[in-house]
């Protein structure tokens, strides 16, 4: 994950308070809950003319919720509804700020609709650069630093963004301005199909939601066939991932999405017993200690060659996984601009990560499958 540079990319804000929802469960308006099988973080349940959407954990260790009302028409904006936002759908404007969202509006056939995203030059998918290069999606600059100016002339009904602990000065000023703001808290998932299911949240700004079950259906079904395919290994290797960024040693922590993952692959992942969700800072001599029998290293950082690793720290030599070939990247497959395509994708496509893995670990069970973000190490 160049599992730091991840930490690098989230925003950090002030929590300003919140309003409560005074609907209850037995609201007549209230039909019925929207199927939501492995995120954790939101819910939705279905109202007269649209949805009403709850982030349930919009960051870790969140003490606060937030509520959105998407209605159709003018029959569905109820107004004792104490919401955060209510929204007409289908959303006509967007401006997202992760570029995890990106595929979404992709696969949903949405991405004309975006029409703002900050540090463009970081996205990776082929149809946005194209809208890009030709007008159509507009730089807003920084997510600490979004240009309201620009933003107030783009107009969008939504801007869609991220928090770690709260709202920041830039998203304050934006909702100042009349830009209602959503929070998507996908990064908060744990779970790799968890992640894969926030699809269902853009399903329902656009009023896709049909589309976007259709569409997570089809990745958890490939994701859980995979699965089973890995479950007939014979053996189980021992894995290791990240590395050495100054002299501290960054990798996934064992309640991770990307440790799911490599379980799920069947493989043993040696911090799989570690608390969080987010990345370990530990030494290289503990790492060492622990892991320099490893059978794979997957993931080292940005690193895509074993000269270069050996340039930068020599001591990765005395891994048995350096000494015998079994590093794996995905900082390798890029997008026409030079992106790294795993940060922008994988969270969206963990069937593909899956695969990948097992074809890595267990050649013989896929023997056909071309692995798509992880390649190994060139010399």
């Amino acid at each position: 994950m160049r599992w730091f540079i991840f930490i690098l990319i989230l925003v950090s804000c002030k929590n300003t308070g919140h309003k409560s929802n005074k609907l209850s469960k037995e609201d007549p308006a209230l039909r019925q809950n929207f199927n939501i099988e492995y995120a954790k973080s939101f819910k939705v349940q279905v109202v007269d003319h649209g949805y009403l959407v709850t982030l349930t954990n919009p960051w870790p260790e969140a003490e606060q919720t937030f509520k959105y009302l998407l209605y159709r028409d003018e029959k569905g904006l109820v107004k004792n509804y104490e919401v955060d936002e209510s929204l007409k759908i289908p959303l006509e404007k967007v401006v997202v700020t992760s570029t995890t969202h990106i595929p979404s509006l992709d696969t949903l056939a949405v991405l004309e609709k975006l029409v703002g995203f900050p540090n463009t030059k970081y996205i990776s998918t082929n149809k946005a650069l194209n809208l890009i290069e030709n007008g159509r999606i507009k730089d807003v600059g920084q997510n600490e630093m979004l240009n309201t100016e620009l933003l107030i002339e783009l107009n969008p009904d939504a801007v869609i963004t991220f928090a770690v602990k709260g709202r920041n000065k830039s998203t304050e000023s934006i909702k100042n301005s009349g830009i209602p703001i959503l929070y998507n808290s996908d990064w908060v998932e744990s779970q790799p199909l968890g992640k894969a299911e926030w699809i269902k949240f853009f399903g329902l700004l656009f009023d896709k939601a049909d589309l976007s079950q259709q569409i997570f259906d089809g990745i958890k079904k490939e994701y859980e066939n995979a699965k089973r395919i890995a479950v007939k290994a014979r053996e189980e290797p021992s894995v290791i991932s990240g590395a050495l960024w100054k002299d501290t040693w960054y990798l996934p922590a064992g309640e991770s999405w990307q440790s799911a993952i490599i379980a799920d692959a069947n493989a043993d992942y040696l911090y799989a017993n570690t608390k969080g969700t987010g990345s370990l800072s530990l030494s290289f001599e503990s790492v060492f200690e622990k892991a320099k029998n490893a059978d794979f290293w997957i993931a080292p950082a940005q690193y895509t060659s074993y000269s270069n690793m050996y340039e930068q720290h020599s001591h990765y030599y005395n891994f048995e996984a350096f000494q015998n070939g079994k590093i794996f990247s995905f900082s390798s497959t890029l997008g026409k601009n030079g992106g790294v395509l795993y940060y922008e994708l994988a969270p969206n496509r963990p069937d593909l990560v899956l695969k990948d893995l097992i074809r890595i670990f267990h050649p013989e069970l896929l023997p056909d499958y071309k692995p798509f973000f992880f390649k190994p190490l060139s010399p």
